[in-house]
């Protein structure tokens, strides 16, 4: 596993936010704030580069939020003392599915309130004159643990380079909130759902392994290299070569 300088990333990020937003020509950036580890330190990061009047969180619960990820997104606002609009979903997602899809399972609703979050995003950042700000880490995107068009729909990206392992340090050198830091990852898009879950690893087994596949050939590589079983390390590949359309943009054809 890298061995990162965080101070040196800590100082990448903040120049690479800096630099463009001046590019831009935007001054703000708004952003989703989940009450989670990774919006948590991307919003820190934000604040140092811009002030924290120039920073904008939008809080965007459904009715089976987990109180405590409001609760620590309201912590992390009063932390880096940011302004916030809190903006229930509830009201904008039950009509759709109670009328026209009622059989709707979890995951359906899951990506419907990914995209539904960006849509709020991408309003207040034309009310605030604000960019964007994805949240993204690197272990949910190689994994394509994400919503297309989603959670995955922003200006740029200030953390999608770190690994989920390598966020949580970031985010003890940066002071979040140990509450934050602590708490089970979750994207809380139904009740009781976790990442690692999900995703069938911890992190810091899914951050090794995707690491290793980086840098070496699974198929030239020997049981004695991997620190765990091979058939972990040929999941992960499956999951990134399965969804590697997703970290592209849409194809199209090219003038003849």
């Amino acid at each position: 596993m890298r061995n990162l300088d965080l101070n040196v990333e800590r100082k990448r990020i903040v120049d690479f936010i800096r630099n463009y937003l001046k590019g831009s020509g935007f001054t703000k950036v708004v952003f989703g704030l989940s009450g989670g580890l990774d919006s948590a330190v991307a919003g820190a990061l934000a604040v140092e580069v811009l002030g924290p009047e120039n920073v904008i969180a939008a809080i965007l619960p459904y009715k089976i939020t987990a109180a405590s990820s409001l609760e620590h997104a309201e912590l992390m606002v009063k932390t880096i003392g940011i302004q916030s609009h809190t903006i229930d979903l509830t009201p904008m997602t039950e009509p759709y599915f109670q009328l026209y899809e009622p059989q709707a399972d979890r995951s359906r609703k899951g990506n419907w309130l990914a995209r539904l979050r960006m849509n709020v995003l991408f309003d207040l950042s034309a009310k605030h004159r604000a960019l964007v700000m994805g949240t993204g880490n690197r272990s949910e995107i190689m994994t394509g643990y994400f919503t297309l068009f989603g959670d995955a729909a922003c200006a740029f990206e200030p953390i999608a380079h770190l690994y989920k392992t390598e966020v949580a340090k970031l985010a003890e050198l940066l002071g979040v909130p140990s509450q934050i830091i602590a708490k089970a990852p979750s994207a809380d898009l139904w009740e009781g759902q976790s990442d690692e879950e999900d995703l069938g690893f911890s992190y810091p087994v899914l951050d090794e392994i995707l690491d290793f596949l980086e840098h070496n050939s699974l198929t030239s590589a020997t049981d004695e290299d991997l620190k765990f079983p091979r058939s972990l390390y040929e999941k992960v590949d499956k999951m990134v070569k399965a969804t590697a359309f997703k970290r592209v943009l849409p194809p199209s054809l090219e003038m003849t």
